[in-house]
């Protein structure tokens, strides 16, 4: 059946006037936070103890607004004889928001969870050039940052998770038989010997009557 001439019109008046007839709704920002969703973007905040300067977000931002600076440092041998290594040392993370398009392509490729999604948004400013965000404004964006949501009960474990949990195990397994094995040499040293007689030997303590 053809639709009726006019019908579409007729559905969108009868949509503005159920529109009209609600009471409005204005939230008083910003005496009234929203409420926002648990996935918003609203700055990125960097974890700087797990950043080891590999550059992948810089490389991979498309708007080129990730500046990195470091310096390579010497590292002694851990053990005699041992080989030196060489680290990376963060020196500058910044990031202009002025130039960031909230892509979070950096945050994805980061294979070291150095930098975090924040839900702050009230970052303005009336000079362009503080909108660039040096790693010690960025560091303090890291305690806006929610908690991770809880896993699915019937979601598999991370891999990280069940790696330190069997180290830990095998851990507290070894300090266990080491105890065993200390308290098994501890009871023998301080048993009584006895002769070939079956008479108290050196060892043996008491008094005699």
């Amino acid at each position: 059946m053809p639709p009726i001439p006019g019908s579409g019109l007729a559905k969108g008046l009868a949509v503005t006037l159920r529109t009209m007839t609600r009471k409005s709704h204005t939230a008083q920002y910003p005496d009234a936070q929203p409420e926002l969703p648990p996935r918003t973007r609203g700055v990125i905040g960097l974890f700087e103890e797990n950043c080891t300067v590999c550059m992948l977000c810089a490389r991979e931002c498309p708007d080129w607004c990730i500046y990195i600076d470091s310096h390579k440092e010497t590292v002694p041998a851990a053990t005699p004889g041992g080989r030196e290594r060489s680290r990376n040392v963060l020196d500058r993370f910044a990031i202009d928001f002025a130039l960031c398009m909230y892509c979070g392509i950096c945050i994805e490729v980061c294979p070291f969870d150095a930098l975090f999604w924040s839900p702050e948004f009230e970052y303005a400013e009336t000079d362009i050039h503080e909108l660039t965000h040096e790693r010690d404004k960025l560091r303090e964006w890291m305690w806006t940052v929610p908690e991770p949501p809880a896993l699915d009960p019937g979601a598999e474990e991370p891999k990280e998770l069940a790696a330190a949990r069997k180290a830990a195990d095998k851990l507290a397994a070894a300090q266990a038989a080491e105890a065993a094995q200390a308290a098994e040499t501890t009871g023998a040293a301080g048993a009584p010997t006895q002769a070939a007689d079956g008479q108290p030997g050196p060892g043996a303590q008491g008094g005699t009557e």
